[in-house]
């Protein structure tokens, strides 16, 4: 299954990569490299945890366009 992730730096200069459909799924690393590595682990681990909760495994995301 394929997920998209954001990636993006915090003030300390750490690259943070969260999962869209999955609420709360977010890991980090030190490089653009490793946070999209580290944050397969953590959507393995909130598969299973949503998976013994009876939740579905992700939830529905969509585009929307906003005028500026």
């Amino acid at each position: 299954m394929k997920s998209l992730v954001t990636i993006d730096r915090d003030e300390n200069g750490a690259y943070i990569a969260e999962c869209t459909s999955i609420p709360g799924c977010v890991s980090h690393g030190q490089t653009e490299e490793e946070a999209p590595r580290n944050v397969q682990e953590a959507i393995q681990e909130c598969f299973e945890v949503r998976a013994e909760l009876g939740m579905p495994l992700t939830i529905t995301t969509r585009q929307v366009e906003v005028p500026v």
